[in-house]
């Protein structure tokens, strides 16, 4: 019998060698490293989202929507050739950067997510296929094959063109936007679905179509949030601030549902799983807001400008959104048990990494400068997320 556990335990160590660059990364500042700092960073985000959510994500699909279909010996397959991809761009990624062996890991992981979508969407039983959950995750599965469209042409652009131009860039937002909003926040909105549907709440069909193309437009349209630094265009503030709406529109349906009285979330989640969504849900809020903004031309050459915002940004959906989400159902499924300390070290540690690069971005954009030890403050948040993370790992050396 195959222990999903393990699986989970392993895109958490995945989870703390990407927060262990970090570490490294926001020590740059403050001690002499003989390394590349591009090439860590590099190694930092495919590991962070390739290795942690990634595999997080598609062991929670396989768990829920195939474990009974018998199907066990072809997952294993599919897995283990994703590991070796990983372990491969692990060992590559910060010690060359993008270069033969690191690509040449990096293309077949895309394979292996090709891969495993064929043998979700060939094999899920027919009873899911009409489920809320199973809409929302075959849409997030198209939108990570989507997504890989930016990996297969920045090979092209970088020998045509160069890393230099317009289009490498627009490439890796591709990429990155897809992602995260298409791919990484639909699954989890699906498995939020699934968990409701275990107990037979669902969500009434029309107001579900409502939810559901809302969310999908407003994924397709906030792309047009990634062009904005670009020579400007009214018309891609204007779509990129519809889709901005409509995610938002969607967001508030689904707040609706919840809070309509069709069922009494006490009885679905525990307490600690309401409050991790309850976080969730706020910065779902709080991200949406700051893209129905960044439409806004100032504000969108204000984000181009100044990188703090992007990555303040970028790891609000990542630590926050993403991460806690998937913390909630690893606890709910029982493939991982988040102790309070852990948790709450790790928001900790969330919310003053994100405080600090925030007001870098506005110390930038106001024109004050940073007071002393910022980048030591900023070092010991990235060193209690670390910790954090270990902790979840090792339970018994550290406690409850």
């Amino acid at each position: 019998m195959m222990n999903l556990r393990n699986h989970v335990h392993l895109a958490l160590g995945y989870f703390i060698t990407a927060a262990f660059l970090g570490l490294l990364l926001r020590s740059f500042q403050i001690f002499e490293f003989p390394f590349n700092y591009k090439f860590i960073v590099h190694g930092h985000s495919h590991i962070a989202l390739l290795g942690w959510v990634y595999v997080g994500l598609t062991t929670l699909l396989f768990k829920l929507f195939l474990v009974q279909e018998g199907l066990n010996r072809e997952y294993r397959r599919i897995f283990w050739f994703t590991q070796i991809t990983l372990v491969g761009m692990l060992v590559t990624f910060p010690f060359q950067g993008y270069a033969l062996f690191s690509i040449v890991f990096s293309t077949l992981f895309l394979v292996a997510s090709y891969w495993f979508t064929w043998f979700f969407v060939k094999n899920v039983p027919d009873g899911l296929r009409r489920t809320s959950s199973y809409q929302c995750i075959r849409f997030a599965l198209i939108y990570m094959v989507l997504s890989s469209i930016g990996p297969w042409l920045l090979g092209i652009i970088m020998n045509t063109m160069g890393s230099g131009s317009v289009w490498y860039r627009l490439a890796i937002y591709f990429y990155l936007h897809f992602q995260y909003n298409g791919w990484m926040v639909l699954a989890l909105m699906g498995l939020f679905f699934y968990v409701l549907e275990q107990r037979n709440i669902i969500i009434p069909k029309k107001m579900f179509t409502t939810f559901f193309w809302s969310m999908n437009l407003g994924i397709v349209f906030t792309f047009f949030l990634s062009t904005l630094w670009i020579p400007p265009s009214i018309v891609l503030n204007i779509l990129g601030g519809v889709g901005a709406l409509l995610q938002l529109v969607a967001l508030v349906i689904l707040v609706k549902f919840i809070l309509a009285g069709y069922f009494d979330l006490k009885n679905v989640l525990s307490g600690f799983q309401i409050k991790a969504l309850s976080i969730v849900l706020v910065l779902l809020f709080i991200k949406m807001g700051m893209q129905l903004v960044t439409s806004l031309p100032y504000f969108s050459k204000l984000a181009s400008i100044i990188l703090d915002f992007t990555i303040g940004y970028l790891h609000l959906t990542f630590l926050g959104v993403i991460t806690i989400a998937l913390f909630t159902f690893f606890d709910h499924f029982k493939l991982l048990e988040i102790g309070n300390k852990a948790f709450t070290a790790f928001v900790m540690g969330f919310f003053l990494s994100e405080g600090l690069i925030f007001y870098k971005g506005i110390a930038a954009w106001l024109g004050f400068g940073i007071f002393d030890g910022y980048f030591e403050f900023l070092a010991l948040a990235s060193l209690l997320i670390f910790v954090s993370l270990v902790s979840l790992l090792l339970p018994k050396w550290f406690g409850d």
